[in-house]
């Protein structure tokens, strides 16, 4: 019987970072790969983003909507546990893959670990800032596996009382696809977007649900500093986090420069190519953080989101204030990154994924967790 793996993916952000791994399991005899699609993917608001999972051909899937705009993360966090729940019922997984620090991969937590079925985490034991740090140690705590990213993150799950051999170091499954050798041209990913600009820098900024009663403000010195620079952007839509529609009316002052241009979202691919060939990142997310140093490209981290995460000579910080932007953005035009990062893998996450899975002691492990202390 092969054993049947089911990745829970809610977001654009997580289907780049677990779409290596589901293509190895999908590729094995072993095993048969599965996959939920829920959250921003089934949003058109947000680019309707479940086509381009379905356009990968992967065999088994399952689209369920988990939310309407604006439906408070509460809600959408027990709309996708009724789902998901009544879908594992069905299948009857014999592991749970899930990723990060989103509302949907802790209803996949919930759900597996009530349920007595392994649940696995990627990249816990991370750094997010805001609600999501929370959200992700929950969810580690929930995990029966986990696939983290470096040493560090093993050490902050070992201090959750997780079991050392729970944790396996891979690498961030991502730097797979960064470090392999374009699948398409940077010229053929521009005409697909209508992108004529040769220089550009991207902004993608995120709303951080604790400070939304400042967001407006914040956004509006960030618009302001992006205008006021003169430079090409590529502008792509934020997460649907509570606040991310004060965001859009304020990148309403976008329309008609034509030095700007803005998408709901981006395929991941296509994205790491678009980051590879410009000039700067501007904005919260973590791919100023996280793929940016990889490349090797300059970023401007705004504001708090990415608080106490990686630092590195790529990365400019900067406070939401337009003077400081400004100042940054020029600082990051003309700033000469020497080095790339491996902090977070060295292009190896899928084989190191697919060694420990395919080894009978990974099923073995146990579904009543122990805490373990530190002596």
């Amino acid at each position: 019987m092969k054993k049947k793996v089911l990745f829970l993916t809610g977001t654009r952000a997580d289907y780049g970072k677990m779409k290596p791994l589901m293509a190895a399991i999908e590729e094995n005899d072993r095993f048969e790969c599965h996959i939920f699609i829920t959250g921003m993917h089934t949003l058109k608001e947000f680019g309707d983003t479940k086509s381009e999972i379905l356009k990968d051909g992967f065999l088994n899937t399952q689209v369920y909507m988990n939310q309407i705009i604006e439906e408070p993360m509460d809600l959408v966090l027990a709309n996708t546990i009724n789902g998901f729940s009544r879908y594992i019922r069905e299948l009857e997984p014999d592991l749970i893959i899930i990723h990060g620090d989103r509302v949907e991969a802790l209803a996949g937590a919930i759900s597996g670990a009530i349920n007595n079925i392994l649940v696995a985490h990627i990249e816990g034991g991370e750094l997010s800032g805001t609600i999501d740090e929370s959200i992700r140690h929950s969810i580690s705590k929930l995990a029966h596996i986990h696939f983290v990213s470096n040493n560090d993150a093993k050490n902050r799950l070992l201090q959750l009382g997780e079991d050392e051999r729970s944790i396996f170091v891979i690498g961030s499954p991502d730097i797979d696809i960064i470090l392999q050798k374009p699948s398409i041209s940077i010229e053929k990913i521009k005409e697909r977007y209508d992108i004529q600009f040769e220089e550009y820098a991207v902004l993608m900024y995120h709303p951080v649900t604790t400070e939304v009663d400042f967001l407006k403000t914040k956004v509006g010195q960030l618009v302001s500093a992006v205008i006021e620079s003169g430079k090409n952007y590529i502008v792509i839509n934020p997460n649907n986090d509570h606040g991310h529609n004060i965001i859009l009316d304020e990148y309403r002052r976008f329309n008609g420069l034509k030095n700007i241009k803005r998408y709901p979202s981006i395929r991941f691919e296509f994205f790491i190519e678009l980051l590879r060939n410009a000039s700067f990142i501007i904005g919260n997310s973590s791919a100023g953080i996280h793929e940016a140093p990889v490349i090797g490209l300059p970023s401007v981290n705004v504001g708090s989101r990415q608080s106490n995460r990686f630092i590195y000579e790529s990365i400019i910080n900067s406070s939401d204030s337009k003077e400081q932007l400004l100042n940054a953005i020029e600082e990051a035009i003309n700033k000469k990154v020497t080095n790339r990062t491996t902090y977070f893998g060295d292009g190896n996450s899928r084989k190191n994924f697919l060694d420990i899975i395919d080894d009978d002691k990974i099923w073995n492990t146990p579904r009543q967790k122990v805490f373990k202390d530190i002596v």
